[in-house]
């Protein structure tokens, strides 16, 4: 599979709740991490997911948010995977942002270089990247 998004998590579904018109679907990698994607029942019908399934949650960096000092912020948003700072190309307007995860996996994030700057972010500073359910894609393997 070939794919723009820079972030493509392959993992198992371990949690699927299905509701009368979207889905919860969890995928959690072999590092440990853990996603979860709203998507429509019928995307769960086509892609037949299922329980121990083996899945994708692909996400644009784009879709990336990074915080820092998150220890008292309470979140709507579903995944927050923190790690540390691997990296930061900056531009004249945005910087990518590079976070690694204890696990091992990577989370890429396109964010304003004002924002970058203004979290103080550096390599080995610890950073939480914040994904909202519905910017989860999911696919699913043959």
């Amino acid at each position: 599979m070939k794919i723009s998004a820079r972030n493509v998590f392959e993992g198992t579904i371990t949690a699927l709740s299905i509701g009368p018109v979207s889905a919860e679907v969890e995928v959690v990698t072999a590092g440990g991490d853990r996603l979860v994607g709203t998507i429509t029942q019928g995307s769960v019908q086509s892609l037949g997911l299922a329980i121990g399934k083996a899945a994708f949650a692909i996400v644009k960096a784009s879709n990336v948010m990074i915080m820092t000092e998150s220890a008292s912020v309470k979140l709507s948003a579903r995944n927050c995977l923190t790690g540390t700072v691997e990296k930061i190309v900056e531009g004249p307007v945005s910087a990518e942002v590079v976070l690694k995860l204890p696990g091992g996996a990577q989370v890429f994030a396109s964010i304003t270089r004002e924002g970058a700057e203004a979290l103080g972010l550096k390599p080995g500073a610890a950073a939480t990247a914040v994904i909202k359910a519905s910017s989860i894609i999911i696919g699913a393997a043959d």
